[in-house]
Parts: C-alpha cells; sequence; structure tokens
C-alpha cells in the first residue's frame, strides 16, 4: 500500500510541475504468470524442433563458459551505468524467443566478416534509405541533434506518414520502418549476439561514438552496420546504449527508476521505443491521479517475466 501512494505522489508532483522525483520500481515481476508468448515466437521455435527451455539453457551454456565475453560484458555495462544482468536478461531474452544461440562465440565474429564482404543496400523498391530521407517529408528531422534524435524523427514521420499509404502514387508497406528499409538480405535475419537491429544501431551510433569511441555508423555503408552488429566486440556498447536509453526515458518522462528490474530493461530492449511507452504511462497515470486510482507500474512481458524468473541463475553466471 505504501508503495502505491509512494506512486501516486510522484505523479502528482509531476502533474503538478514540481520538484523532479521518482519512484524505484521494485525488482520482480508484476505478473503471478507468464504474459502471453506471441505465436510468431512459438512457431519459429517449433520449427526448429526444440523449445525455449532448450534455446535457454544453450545460451546461458554459451555465457556461463566464456568467461571473455562476460568480463566483456562486465566492463561495457560499467562504461554506461549499468548494471551488466541488464545485458545479460536482454542477450538470454533474445536467444530464448527469437533466436537460437551459436555454440561458440567465434561463429558470430565469423557471420561479421561475411556480411562485411557482402554487397546489399539500405534500401526498398530501389530506392536508397539515405535518398529516401532526403525527401521533404522528413525536412524537420534534420534540426533534431544527435542520430538518436535524427533516426526517432525519421522513423515517426514514417508511421505517420508513409507507412500503410499511398504518397506520390507508390504505396508502401504497412509494415516498421527498420523492416521495410533495413533488412536488405532476408526478413528476420539475425543481428548478432544482441540481435541489435540495424535501426536501432543507427540510433545509438552517436551515444557509443562518445562513450566507447567507436566510428560513428553511416546509412551510406550497410556492410559496416551489419558488421558492428554482428562482431561482439563491436555490438556490445549499443546493447548497453540500447538499455541505457529505455533507463533514461522511463526516469526523465514517467518518472519511475526501472534501474533494479532487469525484466523491466529486458521487456523495453524486446519492444522498443521507450520514450512513447513511458510517455504513455505517464499519461496513464495521471489520468489515474484524476480519478482517485492508484498509479499504474512499469510492468514486464514474457520475455522480461523470464529475465526475472531466472534471475537468481543469471546472477550466478557473474
Amino acid at each position: 500500500m505504501r508503495l502505491w501512494l509512494l506512486a501516486g505522489m510522484t505523479i502528482a508532483m509531476l502533474a503538478a510541475g514540481a520538484v523532479q522525483a521518482t519512484t524505484v520500481v521494485p525488482p520482480g515481476n508484476r505478473h503471478a504468470e507468464q504474459p502471453p508468448i506471441p505465436g510468431g515466437s512459438s512457431s519459429r521455435t517449433a520449427a526448429l524442433k526444440t523449445t525455449f527451455e532448450a534455446k535457454y539453457r544453450k545460451v546461458h551454456r554459451l555465457l556461463s563458459t566464456d568467461g571473455a565475453l562476460m568480463s566483456k560484458i562486465d566492463a561495457v555495462a560499467r562504461d554506461y551505468g549499468i548494471e551488466p544482468i541488464h545485458m545479460i536478461g536482454a542477450i538470454v531474452g533474445e536467444h530464448t524467443y527469437n533466436v537460437d544461440a551459436y555454440d561458440r562465440l567465434q561463429t558470430y565474429y565469423v557471420k561479421a566478416v561475411s556480411y562485411l564482404q557482402s554487397a546489399f543496400t539500405f534500401s526498398h523498391g530501389g530506392e536508397n534509405v539515405v535518398d529516401f530521407v532526403a525527401r521533404p517529408e522528413f525536412e524537420a528531422c534534420d534540426e533534431a541533434s544527435g542520430s538518436y534524435e535524427v533516426w526517432s524523427c525519421r522513423e515517426a514521420v514514417w508511421n505517420r506518414t508513409f507507412r500503410g499509404r499511398s504518397v506520390d502514387g507508390r504505396v508502401y508497406p504497412d509494415d516498421r520502418f527498420s523492416a521495410v528499409f533495413f533488412q536488405p538480405l532476408y526478413a528476420g535475419q539475425t543481428f548478432g549476439i544482441g540481435q541489435v537491429n540495424p535501426l536501432t544501431a543507427l540510433k545509438m551510433s552517436d551515444l557509443v561514438s562518445k562513450t566507447s569511441g567507436l566510428p560513428r555508423l553511416d546509412p551510406s555503408r550497410p556492410q559496416g552496420v551489419y558488421q558492428t552488429i554482428m562482431d561482439p566486440d563491436l555490438t556490445l556498447p549499443y546493447v548497453a546504449a540500447t538499455i541505457r536509453k529505455s533507463i533514461d526515458a522511463y526516469r526523465d518522462i514517467a518518472g519511475f527508476d526501472i534501474s533494479g528490474n532487469p525484466g523491466l530493461t529486458a521487456t523495453l530492449y524486446n519492444v522498443g521505443n521507450p520514450e512513447t511507452r513511458a510517455r504513455a504511462l505517464k499519461a496513464e497515470n495521471e489520468r489515474r491521479l484524476l480519478t482517485g486510482e492508484p498509479a499504474k507500474l512499469p510492468e514486464e512481458n514474457y520475455y522480461g517475466w523470464l529475465v526475472n524468473e531466472k534471475l537468481a541463475e543469471l546472477k550466478a553466471l557473474f
């Protein structure tokens, strides 16, 4: 009861423009049982003639037997001011529900080289994404500061103006910006140990360059983008940066500190768009405040639920 009261007070202060305060979200799951797993994840797993538990055990084994990888995760996490368990949660969730882990880390390095040597572009219907975002509809995005703001703006323009619509006599797919322009080889291809989407990598490019000193990514050089997200040494900072952005968004926008709940950061790693979701939660809690309802805490999805459920086992990896 005290927690709900504290949450309500926090929202009240935010709504009134008072001193910025945050509510610390406690560890653990809000749901007693795992939320439903999407059918696509289940069908992919069945097609591989395996199970979620078997996939979880496989990625757990990869992590538990590679001390060098765990050391890299720990070091990168510290660079971004997060606990390494958040990165472990994201990696475990991706390889349990989306793809199967490779048996050896070396395989990811080999795949990275193969992408660098491939010929492809970030384009749709013969139009390169660099030319596409030079259209007048995207002009306002050029005023944004930083790669995260620029590419988030472009993604919003895509959703608002092009997705599923006919523009200048051309019909655009009713699909995500990242799926239409940034999967040039085949839909659903894997993106390394962190399963980082190329669009997400482009968003995080400035933060990673500033924090880790890596070169900024260039959408006109897609091979370099794919090599980065496939190479474990290069992609881990992008995993950490993505989690850092989610934690910051929920603190700054919705007034919740989720840094002590790896299931929530894993959930946001899975679903993306943390700012949009934080704004929606803030609006919901402002509505609840007016109607006398208790504030709603952030909740985990099926993916994050597993991370919290296995938390003791995952922490033991360190």
